[in-house]
């Protein structure tokens, strides 16, 4: 099927099996490598994007059914190869090691952030709990948010 979407802000097409996976079709078509496939059970958050808007686990979506709809990745975070102040911030608080959990934490923080600009660190602990790091031990994490609170 021909596939029609909006990556991160500009209009892409390719021709896909019906029955591909979200994080398949940005990976392996769209060549984006920001989403990770990692548990493909929903339950890690290595795959999650934006689509129109909310933050998605991509492992759990068929990429047909994004027909039209526009779609945030990782790369599409930093505008002109410039970081927004989470990722800056996730940067200098050495918030990643590895990067697998990145765009799962980043969208997680970022989302909760638009809805409540001062979060306690339990309300950022549990705004990411849907997303697994095995390198950070969170800690660092938090404090990345709470700086780019501050």
């Amino acid at each position: 099927m021909e596939l029609a979407l909006t990556l991160n802000g500009a209009p892409r097409t390719a021709t896909i099996d019906g029955r591909m996976l979200l994080v398949d079709a940005l990976r392996d078509t769209f060549r984006c490598t920001g989403p990770k496939t990692g548990c493909l059970t929903g339950d890690c958050g290595a795959c999650t994007v934006r689509l129109d808007g909310r933050i998605v686990k991509s492992c759990l979506t068929l990429a047909a059914a994004v027909d039209g709809a526009e779609v945030r990745t990782l790369e599409g975070l930093a505008e002109d190869g410039v970081l927004t102040p989470l990722q800056e911030s996730f940067w200098n608080a050495h918030a990643f090691q590895c990067g697998y959990c990145l765009s799962g934490m980043l969208f997680a923080a970022e989302d909760l952030l638009e809805r409540n600009p001062v979060p306690t660190d339990d309300e950022i602990r549990e705004a990411i709990s849907g997303n697994l790091c095995r390198c950070t031990g969170y800690d660092a994490i938090v404090a990345a948010v709470r700086a780019v609170v501050a």
